[in-house]
Formats: C-alpha cells, sequence, structure tokens
C-alpha cells in the first residue's frame, strides 16, 4: 500500500520540481551532486545520470549547491539546493574583514586550512557539517531508498557516510576522474593519509564505485581489492543535443575559427605552451593568418587566472566568451572549424567525433582522450606540452579543416557512434537499480 510523501518545505533551501512525490510506489532516490548543471555549465553526466535513475524507476531528489540552473530540467525530477558559498569567491569588498583586506594571500591559507580541519579537500572541506545536516534532515522527511553519490567535491563523501552509519541506506560512489589519482595516473594522497582513511571507508561499504576511465578505476581496484567487483567503468559519452549539423559548410574566405569550451584548470605553463605554439603557427603559416582561438567557458566557475593569461594573447588571435548554455553548445561548435582540447575527458572527445570536426589534443598520449581519439582521420595526435610541437598540431589542424573529405568526416562520425551518454550511464544505472531494488517498478510507472 503507497504511503503519503511528506513535502520538502522551502524554510531551508530552494526547491525546484514537485515539493511531494506522487504516492505511485516508486523507489526513492537522493542524488548528491553539488555540481548539478547550473545555468552553462559542463556537468552533463550529472543530468544524465539523474535523467536515467527517474527513467529506471526512481523518483528522483537532486541535492545541490545554490545557483542558477539551467532550464530545461525534466520537471518531474525535484532539485533541492543548498545555501552554500565559498567566501573566497565572494567579490564585494564591503563584505571583507580587515584580515582580509590587508592581507588576502594570508586569509585564503588561513581559510583553507580551516576548511581542511573539518573535512581534507581544500574550498569545499568546510561544508561537511551543513552537507550532513541536510542530507539528514531530508530523509527524515522522505526517506530515501538509494543515494547515488557524484564527486567532486568530495565532501559530500562525508554525508554519504553520515547517512548510512545513522540509517543504513545503500549507496553508490560516482568519482569521475578520481581523488586518490590524478589525470597522470599520480598518487595524490597515501592510504594512511585522512583523506585516504575516508576514501577507504566509504568506498568499502559502497554498492557500487563508478569512474570515468579505465585507468582510474584499475588504480582503485587495486587500492581496494575487497571492493575490486564493485567498481565500474562509466565513460563519459556524448550529448546527442550537441552535436552541429553534418552539413554545415565554411564562409568562402573567412579565416579559420579554432576554439575550446570547458572551464580552463591545467596549470599556468601548459597553457602558457599553447598560448606559444599557436602564435608560433600563425606566425609561419599564411593559412593561420587571420585564424582565431576561441576559449568559452562551460561552467559557471570560470578560472579567472587562466583567462587573465589568455587576455595577453588577444593580439594575436585569442579571443574569450562566457559560458555557453547547453542548447547553444551545437550552433557554437557549428561555428568552429577546430575543436581544441584542453587536458579534456572522454565526453568532450566522443562529441568532436560525433560532429566530424578537426581535434586538436593537448595533452600526453595516455590520456584518456587520446584512447577515444585513436585512429580518427581527423585529429592530430596527441604531442603533450610542448610549444614547438603544439604548433605543428595547430598547423596540422589547419589543414584537415579545409582538406578534410565528407568521407574523413564520416569516418570519426562512425567512431563515436553508440557512445552517448545516455547510452554509457545506462547499463551502470540498471545494475544499480537491480542490486538495490529487485522487484521491477510496474509497466507504466518510469515515464
Amino acid at each position: 500500500m503507497n504511503h503519503r510523501h511528506r513535502s520538502i518545505g522551502r524554510r531551508w533551501a530552494r526547491v525546484s520540481g514537485p515539493r511531494r512525490r506522487p504516492d505511485s510506489g516508486r523507489p526513492h532516490a537522493y542524488y548528491l551532486a553539488l555540481g548539478f548543471p547550473a545555468a552553462a555549465s559542463c556537468a552533463d553526466r550529472m543530468r544524465a545520470t539523474a535523467d536515467q535513475l527517474y527513467a529506471q524507476g526512481w523518483d528522483i531528489t537532486v541535492v545541490t549547491a545554490c545557483g542558477e540552473r539551467e532550464s530545461g530540467l525534466d520537471p518531474r525530477i525535484r532539485v533541492v539546493e543548498l545555501p552554500l558559498r565559498r567566501a573566497e569567491l565572494d567579490t564585494d569588498i564591503r563584505a571583507f574583514t580587515r584580515a582580509r583586506s590587508v592581507d588576502p594571500a594570508g586569509w585564503a591559507a588561513e581559510a583553507d586550512l580551516r576548511n581542511r580541519e573539518v573535512f581534507p579537500e581544500p574550498h569545499f572541506g568546510g561544508w561537511r557539517p551543513a552537507l550532513e545536516r541536510a542530507i539528514l534532515a531530508l530523509h527524515r522527511r522522505d526517506p530515501a531508498d538509494l543515494l547515488v553519490t557524484a564527486c567532486a567535491p568530495f565532501v559530500s563523501l562525508a554525508a554519504t557516510w553520515r547517512l548510512w552509519q545513522e540509517h543504513q541506506v545503500p549507496y553508490v560512489v560516482d568519482l569521475g576522474a578520481g581523488w586518490s589519482v590524478d589525470g597522470a595516473g599520480e598518487e595524490t594522497f597515501t592510504p594512511t593519509s585522512i583523506a585516504g582513511r575516508w576514501e577507504a571507508k566509504v568506498l568499502a561499504e559502497a554498492v557500487a564505485v563508478w569512474c570515468a576511465e579505465e585507468p582510474v578505476a584499475e588504480h582503485y581496484r587495486t587500492r581496494f581489492p575487497a571492493v575490486a567487483d564493485r567498481v565500474a567503468t562509466v565513460p563519459d559519452g556524448y550529448d546527442e543535443e550537441a552535436v552541429p549539423p553534418a552539413d554545415r559548410a565554411r564562409k568562402p574566405g573567412a579565416g579559420l575559427r579554432f576554439g575550446h569550451l570547458g572551464t580552463i584548470t591545467v596549470p599556468a605553463a601548459v597553457l602558457t605552451a599553447v598560448l606559444d605554439g599557436w602564435r608560433k603557427a600563425r606566425a609561419e603559416d599564411p593559412a593561420l593568418a587571420d585564424a582565431t582561438l576561441e576559449f568559452r567557458a562551460g561552467a559557471t566557475c570560470e578560472d579567472t587566472a587562466a583567462e587573465e593569461l589568455v587576455r595577453t594573447a588577444y593580439e594575436d588571435g585569442v579571443r574569450t566568451g562566457g559560458p555557453v548554455p547547453r542548447a547553444e553548445v551545437a550552433q557554437l561548435y557549428a561555428g568552429w572549424d577546430v575543436l581544441v582540447l584542453i587536458e579534456t575527458g572522454s565526453g568532450r572527445a566522443y562529441e568532436a567525433l560525433a560532429g566530424g570536426m578537426p581535434v586538436l589534443s593537448v595533452h600526453k598520449p595516455d590520456h584518456a582522450g587520446a584512447r577515444v581519439l585513436t585512429g580518427s582521420p581527423m585529429w592530430t595526435g596527441a604531442v603533450g606540452h610542448e610549444a614547438g610541437l603544439l604548433a605543428e598540431s595547430f598547423r596540422q589542424a589547419a589543414r584537415l579543416a579545409l582538406t578534410a573529405t565528407a568521407e574523413d568526416r564520416q569516418a570519426a562520425r562512425g567512431a563515436a557512434a553508440g557512445h552517448t551518454r545516455t547510452a554509457l550511464l545506462e547499463p551502470a544505472v540498471r545494475q544499480v537499480t537491480t542490486t538495490v531494488r529487485p522487484t521491477p517498478v510496474p509497466a507504466g510507472e518510469t515515464s
């Protein structure tokens, strides 16, 4: 017999979607995803996860941080936005303390230390108490049958653990690109560190551990043998609505347009090498003489330091732009001749393939993006971070943009077939649903 669900009030959080879930008998999952797609976000893995959970029979309550939500979210998915803020991002100098005004760097260092004392993560560690209180309060009002936690930030693991300790709610951890391992496969902290002990205890009880790349998954299988059979690779795919039209044509005589979409998070040395390589190629190759390189932010948390570095190259045809709404990504790609990927994961690489676009990579040969792009006739290859080699990649990409055949572009699109985000997420969500809720939801209740 279905019970009447209690509503979630708006006194301490902003709620969109249904305040009270329908009394349909569907199981209830909380999705703790602090980066859940805000306006112009690149966090499409989170959106797709929520959509896929709903499609497979779960009522979904997303728990996220306050921010401007992108329009077009499924209205049947409830979103609870917690009033979480990062003080260091506040630019209103009228609100600065004397300590911050006099010594900004010292103030930031002390704030970072305080965050780490609460939870071993810079910037976000201080959110732990509020997250734990929130997830417990939400569970009391509308109990969960499952919790899915998206990282990063990793402070979400503290709330996940607290709910497990007090209510034994089964949970899935989506580690994405990993915590104790970085993009180069290097260990970021030891198993005996505070972060290492947190990671070990939370993953030990997880129903499933998802990783975006196989090397990351293998790292966790090796690090935690007892969890190995629950660690799955759930790659990032592409969103079909982000693919530009196949029949787009360049304007005769127009300069080539190179573009990068997404928040720039690489070290300054890497970005400097990209800009130096661009300058060198543009000075030496007539095909690039009037070309432009545009950086567009895919998230609202744009790296202002990187933006300032890019601005120094404005006289060399480099441009910056603001966030791009998800609905406008295909249009943006349609206006570019070459897609530049700077340490970008597999999802963006699949988007490039699906669009039949020339791709210039700025990463090492063992990077996740390289594993996706290998064999594509529209790819310049992975040459690392040396400016001279990147200059040659820019020249090669220009040649591809000008001379690639329809067959070349179709071959790239064919390589992306079957790698949509939904297709890659569906088996992982189905496995969790089968494990946690073995009784199928009655027909007609999953749409």
